[in-house]
């Protein structure tokens, strides 16, 4: 049984806020969980002290059992001090793609053609 510490979707309709729950990876997302170890309003402003609540002990536990905490739960983990920060970079997805350094060297012919006085 593969665990994940992963956020469980309440509230209403534009309004959600978010349980921090223990459940087995094949469970409904809303569905059902082991634990329930905190909660998430995103709605909230980030240095608002409700904003984020976790029982970080039990969230040490599981990790230590083997639960793997999602990309959002991971996040708000490292800020907390439980788990180190993800680090992504992919510098290939920032360079321009070929139309736009086709443009480039047309543009830099172009002006290196053009005699300046």
């Amino acid at each position: 049984m593969s665990l994940k510490i992963r956020l469980s979707r309440g509230g209403t309709k534009k309004r959600p806020h978010y349980n921090v729950v223990i459940a087995d990876s094949h469970a409904p997302r809303d569905g059902r969980f082991i634990e329930k170890i905190g909660f998430y309003n995103p709605l909230l402003p980030r240095d608002h002290a409700d904003r984020v609540k976790l029982d970080l002990e039990s969230a040490k536990a599981w990790i230590k059992k083997g639960a793997t905490a999602s990309d959002r739960v991971h996040r708000l983990l490292a800020e907390q001090g439980v788990l180190p920060p993800l680090k992504r970079s992919n510098p290939e997805k920032a360079k321009p793609k070929k139309k736009a350094q086709e443009r480039a060297a047309a543009a830099a012919t172009a002006a290196a053609a053009t005699p300046q006085t």
